[in-house]
Order: structure tokens, then C-alpha cells, then sequence
């Protein structure tokens, strides 16, 4: 066995989400999932047109390996509309979601026994991505003092020669926290690649995502579909990286994963054509998730939970869960609380162990389910913990 793949840890939520699986088969059928980040949207009518429609023209074979020219295009058009930054498309490469893209930055960037910063919490496969690249994950320490940003005079002292990169996420996962410009500047003068994952820009309720591109040309930014457009199961996301990166990526492109899928660059280009408008698609869901946001965290507040950072984007609340964990009546540990809840409430919530070490004491709940559905489930969650 590679030893790699043995130092790899698994994703938390995905064994929640499979033992929720367990107990439906088994006919448990009212479990209210808020442990997945996944919107319970369905794709934009605009996206499943031009679907039905390539289907029809039989439009369902390679694409360059970039992908689409007028996709790319589409893309340096929204950064420019969206941050006031030029991009040409010879610098955007369509990926099979975004985390083919985070795999290929993390090859072309480090060495053997080179370093990749992180934080603590933060999303739980950024270091797995690291560490499939023979790297070392070096983890920085935030809490909810700094809104779960880094504290760059912190920084200085996990750089070291091995360096190649450091992550920022914004708004975060776990916490849907926005990193603000100042911070993102400070991180851009450190002179490091940065990887930009930007995949929940456009679910941003109070405040404005800012792109890395508005700081820095030595930025790889991530994002794509799956968020804002309820795109998740057709697997498209993008890089922007520097023009001299371009050459590189390609040939990882072409001999790792061929070409983004087709189909699903056509709903792309649909969805930032069609459902950007006005009144459009994107809008209409953002307006929900905000709303669902505006009841979920006064709510998780009121029956004893500690939110000490506001949720800004994203659709997640991580919600400080340690008054309960202190006490004999439930289990001592995240994980343990977050399986005893979905036993006896039928509510599935991520442990914030999934996140990191920091993340222990904390619960993430995702509001990409109906307000009835959270409102339901926080009337279990109080009768469970009075």
C-alpha cells in the first residue's frame, strides 16, 4: 500500500452522510440532513435547456483541454465584472469540479518534503490534496477571535525555506466567514503562491468576497458551479493561475483528466449567461439561503449553542458546542455528540473535528435544506438538549 494513501485522513462528513444512508435503507425516513454542503437547489432552468439541447445536437464529445473557449471567456468576463480584474482565457482551465484543480496546483507547486500552509480548522481535504503531492501540510492555528482568519504577523513564523504555498478561503469552510481586503493584501505581500479558493463567491450576505487576482498575479483562484448553481453533481470547476503556469497545467490536464466534462461546460455557460440576471436563478437562491441564515444562527444561539463569528457567505453556521460537551448528560467529544444527535433527534451535523484539530468542541450546521426542515430541526435539537 502506498504510504501516502495510509497517511490521508477520511472526510468526516462523508461517513455521516453514509450512516444517514444506513439508517433511511433501514426505514428511519424523517433524518433532516444539515451535515452535507450541498444545495438542495435544482440547476438553473437555463442550464438544463442547453443540457437537453447539446444533447439533442449530440454535442458530447472532447473539448480542448481547457475547455470551451467562449466558457473561459465567459468566466474572465464575470472576475471582471464581479472585481474589476482583467484575465485573458488562455490563463482559465475548466476542471471535473474544483478539486482536480486543487490536486493539480498542489503538483505543479511542491517537491517531495516541500510545505503548504493551511489553517486550523479549515476544509479537511486541502491537506490530503497536499500530501498526494508528497508535500507536508503545515497547519496555522485561528480561532473565532479572528473570525477563523489568519492573523498574518502569526504567519511569518510557519514560512521556512520549503514554503510553496498557502491557502485562503474565503468565505470559509467550515465557519462562512469572509476574509477581509486588508488581510488578503498582507497574505499577497508575503511573496508566497497563494491558492485562492473562491468556490462560494456569489453566497455572500453581508459584506463583499473580494478574488485574490485583485491582489496579486501569483495566485491560483478556485472556484466554479457546484455552489452558487446548484451544479454539484455535474463536476465543473475552474483554475486561474499565471500565464506561466498555463503550459504545465495543460499537460496535467491532458494526461490526468483529458477535459472537463462537456455537457456540463455547456450548463455552465448557460448558468453565467441566463441565471446571473436580475431576478435570475442565482438570485433567487442566494435570497433563500440568506434567509435561512437570518433564522438558523439567532435560533442555534437561543438554545444554548455559542456563535462567536457571524457567517458572512457560504451556508454554514460552526456553531461552539463545548457547554454541552462539558456535560455528563451527552458525550465529551464533537463526534460523539454530533452521532448521538442523529440517533436521537434524527438531525445529521458535521463534528468540527472533520476540520482539524481547532475544530474539536464545534459543530457545523449547513442550512442547504428548507427553512421548514431547520426549523424542524432545531425544534429537536432543544428538546434534545434540555
Amino acid at each position: 500500500m502506498n504510504q501516502t494513501v495510509k497517511q490521508m485522513t477520511s472526510f468526516i462528513v462523508m461517513d455521516i452522510l453514509e450512516r444517514v444512508e444506513k439508517m433511511r435503507a433501514e426505514g428511519v425516513s424523517d433524518i433532516i440532513s444539515m451535515e452535507v454542503g450541498e444545495p438542495d437547489f435544482d440547476i438553473p432552468s437555463s442550464s438544463k435547456s442547453a443540457v437537453e439541447q447539446a444533447l439533442r445536437r449530440s454535442n458530447t464529445h472532447y473539448t480542448h483541454s481547457l475547455g470551451d473557449e467562449p466558457l473561459r471567456q465567459a468566466i474572465c468576463d464575470l472576475y471582471r465584472r464581479e472585481y474589476g480584474v482583467e484575465v485573458t482565457s488562455d490563463r482559465v482551465m475548466l476542471t471535473s469540479g474544483s478539486s482536480p484543480a486543487i490536486l493539480m496546483a498542489m503538483l505543479l507547486l511542491c517537491n517531495p518534503g516541500d510545505e503548504v500552509i493551511l489553517s486550523n480548522p479549515g476544509y479537511s481535504c486541502y491537506a490530503n490534496f497536499v500530501r498526494a503531492a508528497h508535500a507536508v501540510p503545515v497547519e496555522v492555528p485561528v480561532d473565532a477571535h479572528t473570525g477563523f482568519c489568519y492573523d498574518v504577523r502569526e504567519l511569518h513564523s510557519y514560512i521556512t525555506p520549503r514554503t510553496k504555498a498557502i491557502f485562503v478561503n474565503s468565505p470559509m469552510n467550515p465557519a462562512g466567514t469572509l476574509m477581509s481586503p486588508e488581510v488578503m493584501k498582507e497574505i499577497a505581500s508575503l511573496g508566497l503562491p497563494v491558492v485562492s479558493d473562491e468556490i462560494y463567491h456569489g453566497l455572500v450576505y453581508e459584506g463583499k468576497a473580494h478574488s485574490m487576482l485583485e491582489f496579486t498575479d501569483n495566485t491560483y483562484v478556485l472556484n466554479g458551479f457546484s455552489k452558487r448553481f446548484a451544479m454539484t453533481g455535474l463536476r465543473l470547476g475552474y483554475m486561474i493561475a499565471p500565464q506561466a503556469s498555463m503550459r504545465d497545467l495543460r499537460t496535467l490536464q491532458q494526461n490526468l483528466m483529458i477535459c472537463a466534462p462537456s455537457l456540463s461546460q455547456k450548463a455552465a455557460l448557460a448558468a453565467l449567461n441566463e441565471a446571473l440576471k436580475e431576478g435570475g436563478d442565482a438570485e433567487r437562491m442566494r435570497h433563500a439561503y440568506d434567509e435561512r441564515r437570518r433564522f438558523l444562527v439567532p435560533a442555534l444561539r437561543s438554545i444554548g449553542f455559542m456563535i462567536e463569528s457571524n457567517p458572512a457567505g457560504a451556508f454554514y453556521v460552526f456553531a461552539d458546542a463545548r457547554r454541552f460537551l462539558n456535560d455528563s448528560r451527552f458525550p465529551s467529544d464533537c463526534y460523539g455528540l454530533a452521532l448521538d444527535l442523529l440517533e436521537h433527534t434524527h438531525v445529521a451535523v458535521t463534528p468540527g473535528i472533520d476540520f482539524g484539530s481547532r475544530g474539536e468542541g464545534y459543530l457545523r450546521f449547513s442550512y442547504a435544506t428548507s427553512l421548514e426542515n431547520i426549523q424542524e430541526a432545531v425544534r429537536r435539537l432543544k428538546d434534545y438538549l434540555s
